[in-house]
């Protein structure tokens, strides 16, 4: 069963609508658009829209009260936030047509434990984190589950017309595209390093000179010749 998430907001105008002075004043500036209705600006409370948004995320309904009118049906569209505080400073909600299918970005959750990863030593390949489908907006859920214990060999892949989807929900693209899998881990060997030969003892020998190499004298070896000095 699905939770309620109830959200209260207030109109803003030229008057009170600056989203400067908003924002100081606690409440986050928004506006709400779609299903043919005319665009109004409005703004909620920080407090009240963390509650709700932890709840419902992008992916959730829910009932927006604008002061003293009726709930709508909404879904939170995009959210602006601060580059450095990275504090929320705008939202867009989007009015739905309950009776009308949208289009919607569902996260991925991966659950179990693939054999080719524990038993094998595979490494697991991610393609895709959400996934786009196609539902009535009451229809929308908060994720889509992937079993990856089914992948038991390497170069295995849960593909997109694999997944189990709740009822109601379709994939905008049931393509044979791969979403999780598990290919086989690769270990590189360095080659070993040439050895280089140590250097005679003496003196350093100088780059590209081949050091000189003392034989033993030997009974009977006749004496050295000593150098002639230069002219």
């Amino acid at each position: 069963m699905k939770t309620k998430v109830q959200l209260k907001a207030e109109p803003r105008n030229q008057t009170n609508g600056k989203p400067k002075a908003v924002r100081e004043s606690g409440f986050i500036p928004a506006v709400i658009y779609g299903s043919g209705a005319v665009n109004k600006s409005i703004k909620v409370k920080k407090h009240d829209f963390a509650k709700a948004f932890r709840i419902a995320g992008e992916f959730n309904l829910v009932d927006l009260s604008i002061g003293s009118d009726p709930e709508v049906k909404v879904i939170v569209k995009d959210i602006q936030r601060d580059g450095l505080t990275d504090n929320i400073i705008h939202i867009d909600f989007y009015r739905v047509d309950m009776t009308k299918k949208i289009s919607a970005e569902i996260p991925l959750h991966f659950v179990g434990e693939a054999k080719a990863v524990k038993d094998l030593g595979g490494t697991l390949v991610k393609n895709m984190d959400m996934v786009k489908v196609s539902c009535l907006p009451g229809d929308l859920v908060s994720h889509i589950e992937a079993d990856i214990s089914k992948l038991e060999n390497f170069d295995q892949f849960i593909r997109l017309h694999d997944l189990i989807l709740p009822q109601g929900v379709e994939l905008a693209s049931a393509t044979n595209e791969a979403v999780i899998g598990v290919v086989e881990t690769k270990v590189e060997v360095e080659a070993p390093k040439p050895v280089e030969a140590a250097p005679a003892e003496g003196a350093p020998v100088a780059e590209g000179q081949e050091p000189e190499v003392k034989k033993e004298a030997k009974p009977g070896d006749k004496p050295a010749k000593p150098a002639e000095a230069k002219k």
